[in-house]
């Protein structure tokens, strides 16, 4: 991004280092460009509120380039409104709500549920819990869901539950079958009627007018059709609350219409195109893509944001783009990375043994996708040193416009 690129409407932050703050603007004009001005000769006019002038309490590591994107949640912090003290005033948490949050709750008011899916490290798990975070009336806790104490709080309660699927997973585990258990007198074993975890989420629901949302982690990776049996019927909205009996314990079942559900898919295990038909009609979907803006910042010469995009699109070009990097391999306890070391620990450590798994067996199309930083007579990535390896990814992914095309 350059001074061009802003148009009229634009909000920025002006920031003097990682941690200061000096305004915020709206941007007021083009750009021109002047002349007769001795220095700093591009020109953009902007309205500045110096009243919202701060010090952050963590440095912004992402903050270096002269332009960097800022992420929604903090410009939400930094433009709330505040007292004459510095103090910060009553406010709208409405208005602190990420647009991928909303998105994800018009699709749950539209049909129920719905599966986030997209490629590994685009952060599907970590926005499904902060959309719980928002349903259950804790949007404070958005910043960091993974470490936020009303998470764990969220999912000690009975209106938030929590599952990752996999390939033993079953009906018995989610609605209802017949499990071993200890006899009175401890000589054996019995079968006895259980409850699944779905099972006891709706009849907790039915006796509230609250929203209650299971997570499933991993949704691909279950057997669907067998988990969930004749509940996919029930899944629609137009026949929530139309009782069904179960072909186990003959009881009548309801799937209540304050039932939410939300899965996570990652398109690098299995497509959406694999899924069971009648399961994708009855889910909304909402592609997680990865986000360079989420990590704004540069490890020496190579700017990260650069670096990703330009590694996804020979990704996308050579395989698919279903096994493109997510930008959370490039986050560091949510921050961009910042040393070094940071980033030969995700590259070498994450990002390497994805390619190599992607392209196993196929030398030349790991090559087509990491160019020069291929061993030309081991047909594996290069190991070079952590201090030169910066300078290395950018010469291989960011030198020019025509890179990429060479590769």
């Amino acid at each position: 991004m350059a001074f061009r690129d802003l148009e009229p409407g634009d909000r920025i932050v002006a920031n003097q280092g990682k941690s200061h703050v000096l305004a915020v603007g709206t941007v007021s004009g083009g750009y021109y460009f002047d002349e007769d001005l001795t220095e700093y000769r591009h020109v953009v006019p902007v309205d500045w509120d110096t009243s919202l002038a701060q010090d952050l309490a963590e440095p912004q590591n992402g903050w270096v380039p002269t332009f960097a994107k800022v992420p929604e949640q903090l410009f939400a912090q930094l433009t709330r409104p505040r007292t004459v003290s510095g103090a910060t005033s009553e406010f709208d948490p409405a208005a602190e709500i990420p647009a991928a949050v909303t998105r994800v709750q018009d699709a749950l008011v539209r049909k129920g549920q719905v599966i986030l899916y997209g490629p590994p490290g685009t952060g599907k798990t970590r926005l499904a819990l902060q959309t719980a975070l928002v349903a259950t009336g804790q949007s404070a806790a958005l910043g960091n869901p993974a470490e936020s104490q009303e998470v764990s709080h969220m999912l000690g309660s009975d209106k938030v539950q929590l599952v990752t699927f996999h390939p033993s997973y079953g009906y018995e585990d989610f609605v209802e079958g017949y499990k071993p258990v200890d006899t009175p007198n401890g000589h054996g074993l019995r079968l006895q009627l259980t409850d699944g975890l779905f099972h006891n989420l709706c009849t907790a629901a039915a006796d509230s007018d609250d929203t209650f949302l299971l997570i499933i982690d991993e949704i691909n990776r279950g057997d669907l059709p067998r988990i969930f049996g004749e509940l996919v019927t029930l899944l629609e909205t137009d026949k929530r609350g139309i009782p069904l009996r179960l072909p186990i314990s003959k009881r009548t079942f309801t799937v209540p219409p304050n039932v939410r559900i939300i899965g996570t898919m990652n398109t690098a295990d299995r497509s959406v195109s694999h899924l069971d038909a009648a399961i994708r009609r009855r889910f909304a979907f909402v592609e997680i893509g990865p986000d360079p803006d989420a990590v704004s910042g540069s490890v020496g010469p190579l700017d990260l944001a650069s670096f990703l995009t330009s590694l996804n699109t020979r990704i996308a070009d050579h395989l698919d783009p279903d096994h493109q990097i997510g930008h959370a391999y490039l986050l560091s306890n949510s921050e961009p990375l910042a040393t070094d070391e940071e980033l030969a620990a995700a590259f070498y450590h994450d990002i390497v043994p994805l390619l190599e798994d992607y392209c196993v067996g196929r030398v030349e199309l790991l090559r087509e996708i990491l160019g020069d930083l291929i061993d030309q007579d081991t047909g594996r990535p290069a190991q070079i040193a952590v201090a030169d390896l910066a300078a290395a990814l950018a010469a291989e992914f960011t030198a020019g416009p025509d890179r990429d095309m060479d590769a």
